[in-house]
């Protein structure tokens, strides 16, 4: 699954060392190369499929209605989906009749993506807000009113017991409105989840630093197929500490933010701009010690020190994890041996694995024997007692 990024030893981009997993089903190829750039490996699993528009029989149902009844206004939400809109028609001999009946309704917009597709279907917007929201949109019409009116709505996704913003439709319906769904595209969960299993397998094991999502139903697919395995809750845990959700909007936060884990985003929802605020937050995230004379910061799978990259085993860096979650103190050859996968009961493991590790930080230093004890991580005395001013 792992696209094997660019962490070769020495390279100094903002994102070098760090895990960034990748639910994307839609230009992925090109989100991983911004994060690449930037030093990060890459881990894929596509957490939805998108049901191929013209094979769409819901979506050629909604539009032969659409052209014999005209609704009175059309509101479209996203770019992709007004363009595949157009595209399914015009497959099924549809789009010459699509686009004269369109242009007896009234249009709405919601952001520049959505107007662009309208205008090049050869049809002019009414009215678009500023600020690409949903929610604006709604209070523009519920404003003029719409009660008896019919209002057909591009839809955007499915909607799932993780999204927690209200229906769409069901608001206008309630306003005395005669609402046609328009499902463009539709989500569902991939037919093999192996590569999604294995991701939430990482995030539960802290061993990714981030997970990004670029739409509200790839955060439903995750969580539903964590519930079904029975991994829900350690999952929203690992995302709560330690494991950053990186989300290109506050739609796709939503079903996070509902279930009280914290998210980052960008100011604007765009790829490029998700992929910059990823390469500007992860290294905040991750705090740098100061180890006998060198700067040290850990990753999910692994270590910086003095700005490079150094390679160690899983063996080692698991150990390192143990000895920094109390960095100082001494952490006993006992806690440590329960640590190692597979570590069985002699401590000589603990030996060789730290010996290995020493030698992998480049400077045996930064990890100090206590005799009879255990080891404990080198910390200068300055950087502790910089962390208690």
């Amino acid at each position: 699954m792992s696209s094997g990024g660019r962490s070769t030893e020495g390279e100094t981009g903002p994102l070098t060392g760090f895990t960034i997993g990748i639910t994307a089903a839609r230009r992925a190829d090109e989100f991983a190369a911004l994060l690449e750039r930037r030093g990060a490996v890459i881990e894929r699993a596509p957490a939805i499929q998108i049901i191929p528009l013209a094979d769409d029989a819901e979506l050629r149902a909604a539009t032969e209605k659409v052209v014999a009844d005209p609704p009175e206004i059309v509101v479209a939400t996203t770019g992709i989906g007004f363009r595949g809109w157009m595209e399914a028609a015009e497959d099924w001999g549809l789009a010459e009749a699509l686009v004269d009946a369109l242009g007896r309704s009234r249009v709405l917009a919601r952001g520049p993506k959505a107007k662009g597709a309208i205008r090049a279907g050869g049809l002019r917007e009414e009215w678009s807000p500023p600020n690409e929201s949903s929610s604006e949109v709604l209070e523009h019409l519920l404003a003029e009113g719409v009660d008896g009116v019919r209002v057909g709505v591009q839809l955007h996704g499915a909607t799932t017991e993780w999204e927690p913003l209200p229906d769409f439709c069901e608001v206008l319906r309630e306003a005395g409105a005669d609402v046609l769904p328009i499902p463009v595209y539709r989500w569902l969960p991939p037919n093999d989840t192996t590569e999604l299993d294995q991701m939430i397998t990482q995030i539960v094991n802290f061993d990714i630093d981030a997970v990004s999502f670029t739409s509200a139903p790839a955060v439903a697919s995750m969580l539903g197929r964590a519930q079904d395995t029975g991994r829900l809750e350690p999952l929203l845990e690992a995302l709560r500490t330690d494991v950053a959700a990186m989300c290109v909007g506050p739609v796709t936060a939503g079903p996070l933010v509902a279930l009280k884990v914290p998210t980052s985003r960008p100011g604007r929802f765009r790829l490029g701009a998700l992929a910059r605020h990823i390469a500007e937050e992860m290294p905040r995230r991750v705090p740098t010690m100061r180890v006998a004379g060198h700067d040290m910061s850990i990753r999910s799978r692994a270590v910086m020190v003095d700005g490079k990259l150094r390679p160690l085993s899983p063996a080692g860096l698991t150990l390192l994890k143990a000895l920094a979650q109390s960095p100082g103190r001494v952490v006993s050859r006992q806690t440590l041996l329960g640590r190692l996968p597979g570590g069985g009961g002699d401590t000589h493991a603990v030996e060789t694995a730290m010996a290995r590790l020493r030698a992998g930080l480049g400077d045996s230093r930064m990890i100090q024997t206590v005799v009879k004890r255990g080891y404990r991580l080198s910390i200068d005395l300055e950087y502790e007692e910089g962390e208690n001013t």
